[in-house]
């Protein structure tokens, strides 16, 4: 893709999969069967569908590969659907609930069959602390997989989707504080942990956690609307200077957070994060890596 800095292979670490399974789970929270009209989303018939659509949409904006999130608790077939369909054009992560039965078995099966390169962590969505032992017991399956990434939600948390609506998101905050993942992270050395949106609010804390534990990485995704939450009224630029100076180039993963259709892959935020590269000096050899190239090295590693 042209850029500032010539043309990079850019590669996506966060894409929402909004699978069938993720529009029928709707469906009967609403109790409706017209999810598309009410949502304004256009609803995939499969998951072979959906994965193929993606890919037009990758093409079309000349994104080489893209990490999926299965954004269903536990919904690893869509995503292992995608990978088989595409190999080398997604990755992927499942959202997992620690509380739920057998969760740990369900990782490893999906870790083991391919279907999955990490997994995907709300504490706040599922109202959970990353101290529960429940959680010890899922990290330590990832832990027996090297290179499977586990992306860690902190922070601001707001479901779109489920806003339209008018469905409760009955998230707790108390369970969002990037503080919360140091010593986890220093239990499992070996496991990659990434922060979605530099900690969506909690920037100070997530940067602490950065400085502290070289094995936790950000990505950049969204529209990064909690700045409007910081007190010192720090643009995306500064954000970037700031988690370079913590974290540097290395481990900063470029992301999106697209998701639905007929939306599809969010230039905008693309652009917006390019501008901001660029006035925070970022270097080509820098740039290369945040958009894509730490994402690929990480997942060469799995």
């Amino acid at each position: 893709m042209s850029t500032p800095w010539g043309e990079v292979d850019v590669s996506d670490a966060h894409v929402h999969f909004f699978s069938p399974l993720f529009f029928n789970s709707l469906a009967e929270q609403k109790k409706t069967t017209n999810i598309g009209a009410l949502t304004g989303c256009d609803v995939p018939s499969s998951s072979e569908d959906l994965a193929d659509r993606w890919i037009a949409e990758l093409n079309q904006n000349n994104v080489r590969s893209a990490m999926l999130v299965a954004s269903v608790p536990g919904d690893v077939e869509s995503v292992g659907i995608a990978l088989e369909r595409h190999p080398g054009r997604f990755h992927s992560v499942a959202m997992m609930n620690p509380l739920m039965p057998s969760a740990d078995i369900r990782c490893a099966n999906a870790l083991r069959d391919g279907l999955i390169n990490g997994i995907f962590l709300f504490p706040a969505m599922h109202r959970y602390s990353m101290h529960d032992t429940h959680v010890n017991s899922l990290l330590a399956t990832v832990s027996g997989y090297p290179g499977a990434l586990v992306y860690v939600h902190c922070g601001m948390l707001s479901v779109g989707i489920r806003r339209k609506l008018g469905l409760n998101s009955n998230f707790d905050m108390r369970y969002s504080n990037p503080i919360d993942l140091h010593a986890v992270a220093l239990s499992f050395p070996a496991v990659r942990f990434v922060i979605p949106h530099f900690g969506a609010g909690y920037l100070r804390e997530a940067l602490m956690v950065a400085d502290l534990c070289p094995n936790v990485y950000f990505d950049t995704s969204s529209s990064n609307r909690w700045m409007r939450c910081e007190p010192d009224g720090i643009d995306l630029a500064g954000v970037f200077r700031r988690a370079l100076d913590v974290a540097g180039p290395g481990r900063l993963l470029f992301g999106t957070d697209s998701s639905f259709f007929p939306r599809g892959w969010v230039r905008g935020v693309f652009d917006a994060q390019i501008e901001a590269m660029s006035e925070a000096g970022v270097t080509a050899e820098a740039a290369r890596s945040i958009l894509g190239g730490n994402l690929r090295g990480l997942l060469k590693k799995s």
